[in-house]
């Protein structure tokens, strides 16, 4: 062998430990759709809205063993992709999970903006309609935008605060609860709790699948602490219990949440509410400083995952052209700010699209329709993990020692997830028809780089190499 050959390159560094790395796992969790949902899902399963967050819970859990099975089996930054590649070997497969995976980012963040601009308007007690709301949800992903193309990163640190923020809030919450209960002078009605009120054309089953399928995008975020398995120290020892112990707080948390909404608030009000948490405090604690603050709060919470989403998104479209399986163009690099701007405009377009529809079209909380759409994107692709598993135990040349799921949960967790995935579960058809439009764009320029490849004469080169997808540049 070669000097340059036997040389290694360079390596991520090992900075997280159990700590940290929970931390992580937490904060990517929490955030905007325990916010912003609670009344979406009330109003689909009535005063036991908890029971949807619940089961979404245990499908998240099941879902986590199959990727802490992967994950410590091939402990690289590159998660579902990388799963993909090494247990079908389809290029086409690898791509359109690898544009999924980025199509999540964008309806995430698009999500958190319009949930961001129903709470700037309640901080600053303004009501511009709802052509307000669509205009500063705008402004906020054009600022998402522009932070992006200056390069900003993901820190740690930064990450451990923004936790603390977005549990705070959450604490708030809990304690206001706590505070009506035990005498504050607030009206409980706890017989809410237990109550089904589903709507008329669904039964209870039906009704709970279908909050399920909107509870689960309040789940999503673990599966993108599979990234940091090459800057986790001792991946294989750590990332199994910190994993399910992070799934685990931000359950019980969201179950409580939940328990004390529906005790203080009637559905119908939760429902109707783009803010339900703030109603909650505004029942449970009337006139405590804590109404005034917790709009903040719920901004600086959700803020951070859009951005993160966003740079992940942009990321994703910048590797994908890099390696020519989108057009080269989406692959520019800014010659002064050092950023991938052609991906940040090209994505920051989409979550504009995304706005407009769900604000002009959709017959639902447009709030339901993109948070229904992230689930359902990763949801077809968790089902896709929890058979990768299973095609990867004959991998025999994988590195030994890593954790291993019972088979029979990852069976579980693949009927599950692609049973919420289909269109019987109860799902809106607006949410098919959003993540079909997304998926449709990613094939046309799948196509499109195919001919450009072709006229170039550049062959071999449209492999994905998964581990490279979201390099920066």
């Amino acid at each position: 062998m070669t000097q340059s050959e036997t040389t290694e390159a360079p390596q991520l560094r090992r900075v997280m430990g159990p700590g940290l790395l929970l931390l992580f796992v937490v904060g990517d969790i929490l955030g905007t759709g325990v916010y912003a949902l609670t009344g979406q899902v009330a109003k689909e399963v009535g005063g036991a809205a908890w029971l949807p967050f619940l089961v979404a819970f245990l499908i998240a859990t099941v879902t986590a063993f199959s990727y802490l099975e992967l994950v410590t089996k091939y402990p690289q930054a590159a998660g579902a992709a990388l799963y993909a590649h090494k247990a079908f070997g389809i290029q086409f497969v690898t791509f359109l999970v690898a544009f999924v995976v980025m199509c999540s980012g964008i309806t995430s963040a698009s999500t958190a903006s319009r949930f961001f601009a129903a709470n700037f308007f309640t901080a600053f007690d303004l009501d511009w309609g709802k052509v307000g709301v669509v205009v500063l949800a705008l402004l906020f992903m054009a600022l998402l935008a522009a932070v992006n193309f200056r390069g900003v990163g993901e820190s740690v640190k930064l990450n451990v605060v923004l936790t603390i923020v977005e549990i705070t809030g959450l604490a708030m919450v809990i304690l206001v609860g706590i505070w009506a209960f035990t005498g504050g002078g607030a009206d409980v009605d706890f017989s809410r709790v237990v109550a089904f009120d589903t709507p008329q054309d669904k039964g209870t089953f039906l009704a709970v699948t279908t909050a399920t399928s909107l509870a689960f995008f309040a789940m999503v975020g673990f599966e993108d602490s599979v990234n940091m398995a090459e800057e986790t120290k001792d991946p294989v020892r750590i990332f199994p219990k910190v994993l399910l112990t992070g799934l685990g707080i931000a359950g019980v948390v969201y179950v409580i949440v939940a328990i004390v909404a529906v005790a203080l608030v009637p559905v119908g009000v939760l429902a109707d509410s783009e803010t339900p948490l703030i109603e909650v405090v505004k029942a449970g604690a009337p006139g405590l400083p804590i109404e005034a603050i917790l709009p903040f709060i719920s901004m600086f919470a959700v803020a951070n995952t859009a951005l993160i989403n966003m740079l992940m998104a942009s990321r994703l479209i910048y590797g994908m052209a890099r390696q020519h399986v989108l057009p080269p163009v989406l692959g520019t690099i800014h010659p002064k700010r050092h950023s991938p701007w052609v991906a940040i405009v090209f994505t920051t377009l989409i979550a504009f699209g995304l706005i407009f529809y769900v604000s002009a079209v959709a017959n639902s909380s447009a709030i339901a329709v993109l948070g229904g759409t992230t689930s359902l994107l990763l949801l077809a692709v968790f089902a896709m993990v929890n058979i990768a598993v299973l095609v990867l135990r004959r991998d025999v040349h994988a590195a030994g020692g890593h954790f291993r799921t019972p088979t029979a949960l990852p069976v579980v967790g693949f009927l599950a997830s692609a049973y919420l995935v289909l269109p019987f579960s109860g799902r809106p058809a607006q949410q098919y028809l959003l993540a079909g439009i997304l998926i449709l764009i990613g094939i046309v320029l799948f196509g499109i780089t195919t001919l450009i490849n072709r006229q170039l004469g550049i062959r071999g080169k449209g492999i994905i190499d998964p581990t490279h997808l979201g390099d920066a540049p």
